[in-house]
């Protein structure tokens, strides 16, 4: 399990870190530096922007540089901006750095994808996978320890130098994880084709099913997942729900992430992908149909049900896909899919914006992320009755590491 740990510590810096740390610092960092609601606004757009540019720049271009060298450019890059984010008084210059740690945690996710599909035997693909994904959960549980236990001691400032520091640290264990896997001889031969050219890259994602599926996917848990964490707090607060409820609920969702990686992820190589989308999936249709009916009862089971499927799924989805494509096409088809998964939080924020703005309610918005859950429901089935069909599993490749 070194692999995935390794991993999970690089999602838990380029997301826990790169992506989260600033939200959950922010009303902290507001006593000394002055930025507006505009600003706040501009950098949650741009963060976003700036991640489907770094996926789209990695599924274009990815397979033209190491990934190996990638990954180690991007963790340092990340724990350099974590450090001088401590220092940091000028909103413009904070928002350029938040920029480039978004789109250095697109790319880094991309460059783990391409390192286990190639190293890790099939049947294990899937739970590294997942394992290293759900990290990003464990970066959600690291940053309320230190709003809890950092903050009111040493200071806001001393967050993001620990998490730099820590960074540094996971940039050490990287470089020894991936010197050890090119001293590793080759094993098996991959006769898939090794990379997609780019001028057919969109044409494979539309015209082949496991690539549309996948990005399909993507999207519609984009649509659910963004809308359903941007609104939550204030659905609670409409329906004058006390506010500890809705701490509880994220407190559920990342401890249910920090667990359920691997747990699905062996689900997954052992039972097949189909089955394991089910479950989360079914898993996440479940608690929101439940929080639908009475939000004061099951916010904790919509939040569970978040968990069991968000962190999860990325590594999931990469190790179905994987079983099709080789390494570096399967990082070519998670970089559009990450792409997909942020038109389709945009789509699913702008239209609960609508929904609220027309109806003066949140009550519609969760039906309509409850439908969309039900669809990713019947994609899951579509997948688990064509993994019933035999199929040959495809060993990893030559010069793999």
């Amino acid at each position: 399990m070194r692999m995935p740990t390794t991993f999970g510590l690089n999602q838990i810096v380029s997301h826990g870190f790169g992506m989260f740390l600033f939200a959950a610092l922010m009303p902290h960092m507001r006593e000394s530096i002055d930025i507006s609601p505009w600003q706040l606004a501009t950098i949650g757009a741009l963060t976003q922007l700036a991640y489907l540019a770094g996926a789209m720049l990695l599924g274009l271009l990815g397979h033209r540089l190491g990934t190996g060298r990638l990954a180690l450019i991007t963790g340092v890059t990340t724990s350099t901006l974590l450090f001088s984010m401590s220092q940091l008084r000028d909103p413009v210059l904070i928002t350029l750095v938040l920029t480039c740690l978004a789109a250095s945690a697109a790319i880094s996710w991309g460059c783990i994808v391409e390192i286990i599909s190639r190293c890790t035997r099939a049947e294990l693909r899937s739970t590294y996978l997942s394992c290293a994904s759900s990290g990003t959960a464990w970066g959600y549980a690291i940053n309320g320890l230190l709003i809890l236990l950092v903050v009111p001691l040493l200071g806001w400032q001393s967050s993001w130098q620990l998490a730099s520091l820590f960074g540094a640290l996971v940039v050490g264990l990287t470089w020894h994880l991936l010197k050890n896997l090119h001293n590793l001889p080759p094993s098996h031969i991959d006769t898939r084709e090794a990379v997609i050219p780019t001028s057919r890259l969109f044409a494979t994602i539309i015209g082949e099913r496991t690539a549309l599926f996948a990005c399909l996917i993507c999207l519609l848990v984009g649509f659910t997942t963004m809308p359903f964490s941007y609104w939550l707090n204030s659905y609670l607060d409409e329906l004058q729900l006390p506010a500890a409820l809705g701490g509880y609920t994220w407190a559920t969702v990342g401890g249910t992430g920090m667990v359920a990686g691997f747990i699905t992820g062996k689900l997954a190589d052992r039972k097949g992908h189909g089955t394991a989308l089910m479950v989360i999936f079914s898993g996440f249709a479940l608690g929101l149909l439940a929080f639908i009916y009475d939000p004061s009862k099951f916010a904790l089971v919509a939040g569970f049900g978040y968990g069991l499927m968000y962190f999860p799924m990325w590594g999931i989805v990469a190790g179905w896909v994987n079983q099709q494509y080789s390494s570096t096409a399967t990082m070519q088809i998670s970089g559009i899919c990450m792409v997909a998964f942020g038109l389709g939080g945009t789509l699913g924020n702008l239209l609960a914006g609508y929904i609220r703005e027309s109806t003066g309610s949140l009550q519609h918005v969760f039906l309509v992320l409850t439908i969309a859950s039900l669809l990713l429901v019947m994609l899951a089935m579509v997948i688990l009755r064509s993994n019933r069909k035999p199929s040959t599993v495809i060993p990893p490749a030559t010069n793999a590491c």
